[in-house]
């Protein structure tokens, strides 16, 4: 029989207005303890509040109401937030625009325009890149809900420019449907393809060259899988246009693993390529479907192809498929292989040639809808490349032999490759810490490189500030690269507040990326910096695998050694240090506190992992079994097990101040990871606010208003943690 839940909203709020400083004490609802025992591989482990997991229970979402209610009132008790409300908002909705998801089609450009106040980004065609005042709004998701939480989660154009597919979701949940719509008149045909698009393994689209149908990811629908599968077990179907989408052909994917995330595109010449993911590992298996309309498997998980994209066919020759390979090569090559004939005779993979051979940084590979990483324009090749953090394109012939690259930041980050249909001209974004992202057309034959008018200047100047780049040494001897924003002139005496933040995880780059928010952090004085550490991909195959499965706890080991050079070198101390981390970065985060509750101030952990026991238990945690690992293995379930941080938090510990974030319709980390480890460590007598947003997900999709709202209970609270006394910043700077 379960214990009511009695604690009023009314009664806690009344409470709360007379509680002290968030680090006085804690004032929060006491949380019913229910013990459950779990056995894994002989050990007992007694889970007192896995209560809390069941979203549908009634006193499951009272106590979530209670512990936002409790949270809410000391956010809005900090000091200054009206100033910083105020400051926030005049960066977040500044009258600036941006473009982003470029695609030429039909000899006009497509992009997703950012405006604010606008919630969300809409849809939008222009004549040319050098002419954004032309653009045409075709879809705009913020007339389609009251509250703006209707995103566009992606949307490919047919190749000559008619039409455009859409994939529409909503509240962050990044469920989405398919739309299609004429772009001359803006008008939706109506035909609507239902899951297509999940939270969990994604979506995609790939026109065929004639533009009358086209293949698309598809999820389970009605009962065709019980109800626990249907964010499980993609496939990839075919649509005619004008066609009821119920007879809709299958292609391929029932022999698919239930975690498959399929991504396929089509060349000019009618060939489809289907890239399938087992989970979010790093395993790989790519499908060619010839001109016959037969299917061929062209590699598999052992064969280590951990992309492979779809070339131009020059002069008549065969389709050609580039290869990025990590067999025997963990910095990578690429590999070219001929699509061969109507029937795909020769297209195997034993026929590969090494065109790029591994070189000393690291060929990117990204897995998606729309990846800009590498191109295969009329007679070059576009290929970005990781620096251990920046990032930078190089330009090779088909033969691969380097030619001139564009000119790029010296420390930043490039990527978004985009052809622009003229021979060897191609787009590409650049941006760093501290220079705004911006558009560039590169033109190989002049070899210039032209900065587009397709974003406005950004609303802060940080002309002020430096980046260096610094390195620390992990537990076990490596070296681990910290990316640091200070002002000029800053003085190593220990005396500064900090923010460091990392991620670590499924090969991910953390890349050099500009915020303008940031700026609000900076301009009171807080040095801010970010760490390369392992389970990323910044220095190749071997860096991610060194921080995945049984290997995680060399990724809260670099972290931890990122933050003791920040204290060591002077730039402050662990009584004004904080971390911040989100997703994969808030089980960092987790750990971090568990693990070296006094090496910080306090801790921001947004839609993090916490209990690493159970979180297999959910649809997107099945996903995340190739990098975490699966308690059903002995060895894995005790490396998991011995950093989970729901598991290791102890009382009577002083650990730092924590506020957790989450979205109650997060389809990537289930939000009963946040409610658990606040409740744990509530009992254990820590200050722990937990805020959950009732229509947001795991950030993806989030309205302009929503992230403004975050944005400012996140810098108040660190302001409030660190000793900030926040002074007011004239408009404009």
């Amino acid at each position: 029989m379960k214990t009511s839940f009695s604690l009023s909203l009314l009664g806690l709020l009344a409470a709360l207005t007379a509680a002290p400083a968030i680090d006085a004490g804690p004032a929060f609802p006491a949380t019913p303890k229910r013990p459950v025992t779990d056995v894994y591989h002989g050990v007992r482990l007694v889970d007192e509040y896995q209560w809390l997991e069941d979203w549908s229970d009634p006193e499951v979402r009272a106590w979530s109401d209670s512990q936002n209610a409790a949270a809410r009132a000391m956010l809005d008790a900090l000091p200054h937030v009206v100033a910083i409300r105020a400051r926030v908002t005049e960066i977040m909705q500044a009258p600036t625009f941006s473009h982003g998801s470029l695609h030429f089609a039909g000899g006009h450009l497509f992009a997703m325009k950012r405006q604010p106040p606008k919630q969300q980004p809409y849809l939008v065609i222009m004549d040319a890149a050098d002419r954004p005042e032309s653009a045409r709004t075709l879809v705009d998701p913020n007339t389609l809900s009251q509250d703006g939480t209707v995103a566009i989660d992606w949307y490919v154009p047919s190749p000559d420019g008619r039409l455009v597919a859409v994939s529409l979701s909503e509240g962050g949940s990044e469920s989405g449907d398919l739309h299609l719509y004429e772009v001359a008149s803006g008008r939706e045909l109506g035909e609507v393809i239902p899951r297509v698009q999940g939270g969990t393994g994604g979506g995609a689209v790939a026109w065929e060259p004639d533009a009358k149908a086209f293949f698309y990811t598809r999820y389970p629908r009605g009962d065709e899988r019980p109800v626990e599968d249907r964010d499980f077990y993609m496939q990839v179907y075919r649509h005619v246009l004008g066609t009821p989408t119920a007879t809709d052909t299958y292609e391929i994917g029932r022999e698919f693993p239930k975690i498959a995330e399929v991504v396929v595109e089509t060349s000019p010449e009618g060939l489809a390529l289907v890239t399938m993911q087992k989970g979010d590992g790093g395993e790989f298996e790519h499908h060619l479907r010839t001109l016959d309309g037969r299917w061929h498997q062209l590699t598999r998980y052992e064969d280590r192809i951990v992309q492979a994209v779809l070339g131009r066919s020059v002069d008549g020759e065969a389709t050609p498929v580039y290869l990025v390979s990590l067999q025997d090569a963990p910095r990578g090559k690429l590999l070219r292989l001929s699509a061969g004939t109507r029937d795909g005779a020769g297209a195997e993979l034993r026929r590969a040639t090494v065109l790029i051979p591994e070189q000393k940084d690291t060929l990117a590979h990204e897995f998606g809808l729309g990846t800009g990483n590498i191109l295969a324009a009329a007679s070059r090749l576009y290929l970005t490349y990781q620096l251990g953090g920046p990032s930078e394109i190089r330009v090779f012939d088909l033969t691969g032999r380097p030619l001139p690259a564009p000119q790029q930041f010296a420390v930043g980050s490039a990527g978004g490759l985009v052809g622009t249909g003229r021979e060897d001209s191609v787009l590409f974004s650049a941006t760093s810490y501290i220079d705004a992202p911006a558009w560039f057309q590169y033109d190989a034959v002049s070899g210039a490189t032209t900065r587009l008018p397709l974003i406005q200047s950004a609303p802060v100047d940080f002309s002020d500030c430096e980046v260096v780049r610094e390195w620390a040494t992990s537990k076990d001897g490596t070296q681990v690269p910290v990316n640091i924003i200070r002002k000029k002139g800053l003085k190593l005496d220990g005396s500064h507040p900090c923010l460091i933040t990392g991620y670590g995880g499924y090969g991910v780059n953390q890349e050099p990326s500009f915020s303008a928010r940031r700026r609000v952090l900076i301009e009171q004085g807080v040095v801010w910096a970010e760490a390369n550490i392992r389970g990323g991909g910044e220095f190749g195959d071997a860096w991610h695998r060194q921080g995945n499965l049984t290997r995680k706890q060399n990724v809260f080991d670099d972290f931890a050694a990122a933050c003791r050079h920040m204290i060591e070198a002077g730039y402050t101390s662990s009584a004004r240090l904080a971390i911040e981390g989100g997703s994969n970065g808030g089980l960092l985060m987790g750990a971090m506190l568990t693990q070296h509750p006094d090496l910080a101030r306090c801790v921001v952990s947004h839609v993090g992992i916490y209990d690493m026991l159970r979180v297999e238990l959910s649809p997107n945690g099945t996903f995340n079994i190739p990098e975490f690992g699966t308690v059903k293995d002995r060895d894995q379930f005790a490396a998991m097990h011995a950093y989970s941080p729901y598991h290791h938090v102890v009382e009577g510990t002083r650990y730092p101040v924590v506020l957790f974030l989450t979205g109650a319709n997060d389809p990537r980390v289930d939000p009963m990871h946040s409610r658990k480890m606040t409740a744990r460590l509530q009992a254990a007598g820590a200050t722990c606010l937990l805020r959950t947003s009732a229509n947001s997900g795991h950030g993806i999709g989030t309205a302009l208003s929503a992230r403004i709202e975050e944005t400012v209970d996140v810098d108040a609270f660190l302001f409030s943690q660190l000793g900030v006394d926040y002074r007011p910043v004239a408009s404009g700077r």
